[in-house]
């Protein structure tokens, strides 16, 4: 590599986004998707507790009443926002799926938006016996 490409890379390195891997960054991020801190309530997260490999981690989140709109959010992921998905008022069963990195072990947390303003969350401990994403 020459002195030339070098600085080049390093110039793009230092412009990207810090990672912000702290359960301060996840509560930073909930309340920014929510617009405060959610209290606990009717969600439910289903996902292994142990988890052999974190590269794709299957997780469905299901509202127990009317929302508009669910999240998760993972505490030491590099970026704690995982997934928001915005849903209908009249949606007939408020929940998603989909899979995730983990980068190891940690607490999941889901949280639901109603229509009304109401924020709620819930939050299970997965352990990550292999890591998936690369620490900064």
């Amino acid at each position: 590599m020459r002195r030339r490409e070098f600085a080049v890379a390093a110039a793009v390195l230092a412009g990207l986004p810090e990672a912000r891997a702290s359960d301060e960054a996840m509560r930073a991020a909930i309340r920014g998707w929510a617009g405060r801190d959610p209290e606990a309530g009717p969600l439910k997260i289903d996902i292994a507790e142990l988890v052999e490999n974190g590269n794709a981690v299957p997780v469905r989140v299901a509202a127990g009443q009317p929302v508009v709109g669910l999240a998760l959010f993972t505490p030491l992921n590099p970026e704690p926002e995982v997934v928001h998905v915005a849903l209908g008022a009249d949606a007939p069963k408020p929940e998603f799926g989909t899979r995730m990195r983990l980068a190891r072990s940690q607490r999941i947390v889901a949280v639901a938006r109603a229509a009304d303003g109401r924020c709620w969350q819930a939050g299970v401990d997965v352990i990550v016996t292999l890591a998936a994403c690369v620490e900064p």
